[in-house]
């Protein structure tokens, strides 16, 4: 089978492979869809996120259902047709995870190989996008999936690939990726110590994103009440320092930003709009809206009102408190 999906093993056949089956395979290694969350490029899911998930801390999402997910997997058939009529090549659909030959922690699931071409067969990934994403393709691929189609050069060892994909349901676009072995050794490389974390059981650090913090909140959603000193700890103290000086600019960086805002607003006065050489900006009055006067409500109709009261688990809250310059330590 190596001939047909090129230097990559055929793991297994994904013809009546349950969910349940395919999310066993895919704890086994990295799939191409997690390449970019592994080495910190996905903008919706955090290495930390996806290290819960392959050490079996937290069940991934079950993303099947969601209405983007739904259509691009209807339209996927529709849509590589169209690839092979408009690029007069022939495609065929892949029904296997394949496997690395050498780095056995790195899996993929191709949507279809491009075959009969002079340089050899390639990868075909058909992906599909909103009207508001467009914006993110207008300058090539974005990088997320720069990483998957990569991580599918790596495993199969092809040459190319070509990613097909709808935007706003009209606007159909091929984009091409030649193979680059200095980035395939990079990516390698970095998964290769994400896996690290996992085989050896040792928790990635957050990085910063909006995902990290979800992950924290999820992993430790409530405090028992105690202190800890970390006082002596070199590594602690210069990070809270490092804290400190990042907000003080923050706090000057935003009130810098007003200033100059209400100025621009001031311009302004009563128009909704205003033209610079290097952009524009508008402000303008929003809509009035109707909001229900909850604290009337309640003491007009306090039973009605506990009819449709629910509880709403709280989120712990982190507040820095420096010491007061001047105070003793």
């Amino acid at each position: 089978m190596r001939e047909r999906y090129g230097q990559a093993i055929r793991l297994a056949s994904t013809v009546n492979l349950s969910r349940e089956q395919w999310l066993q395979y895919r704890e086994l290694g990295i799939g191409s869809s997690d390449a970019a969350a592994a080495i910190g490029f996905s903008p919706y899911k955090s290495p930390l996120t996806l290290w819960l998930e392959k050490t079996h801390r937290k069940q991934p999402d079950d993303l099947a259902e969601k209405p983007a997910v739904l259509w691009g997997t209807v339209l996927e058939p529709v849509l590589a047709s169209v690839y092979a009529e408009r690029t007069g090549y022939k495609v065929r659909k892949v029904n296997a995870i394949l496997q690395h030959p050498d780095h056995r922690f790195m899996l993929a699931n191709l949507d279809r190989e491009v075959l009969g071409q002079p340089e050899g067969t390639g990868v075909l990934e058909i992906k599909t996008a909103s009207y508001h994403m467009a914006p993110q393709w207008e300058d090539g691929i974005p990088l997320a999936y720069q990483c998957q189609v990569l991580h599918q050069l790596a495993v199969t060892g092809f040459a190319w690939a070509d990613v097909a994909v709808l935007i706003g349901g009209q606007d159909f676009r091929i984009y091409r990726i030649e193979r680059d072995d200095a980035k395939i050794a990079d990516l390698i490389q970095l998964e290769a110590q994400f896996w690290k974390h996992v085989t050896a059981d040792i928790q990635p650090d957050p990085d910063g994103s909006r995902d990290a913090s979800d992950a924290l909140q999820w992993l430790f959603p409530r405090d028992d009440g105690q202190t800890i000193d970390l006082s002596e700890s070199a590594e602690y103290n210069i990070l809270f320092q490092h804290l400190l000086e990042l907000r003080e600019r923050k706090e000057e960086v935003e009130a810098k930003e007003a200033q100059i805002r209400q100025r621009l607003q001031n311009a302004l006065g009563s128009a909704s709009a205003a033209v610079f050489a290097a952009g524009k900006v508008t402000w303008k009055k929003a809509k009035d809206r109707l909001a229900t006067d909850l604290e009337q409500l309640s003491a007009d109709h306090p039973d009605l009102i506990q009819q449709y009261t629910r509880a709403v688990a709280g989120v712990r809250r982190f507040l820095v408190q420096p010491t007061k310059k001047g105070a003793s330590s």
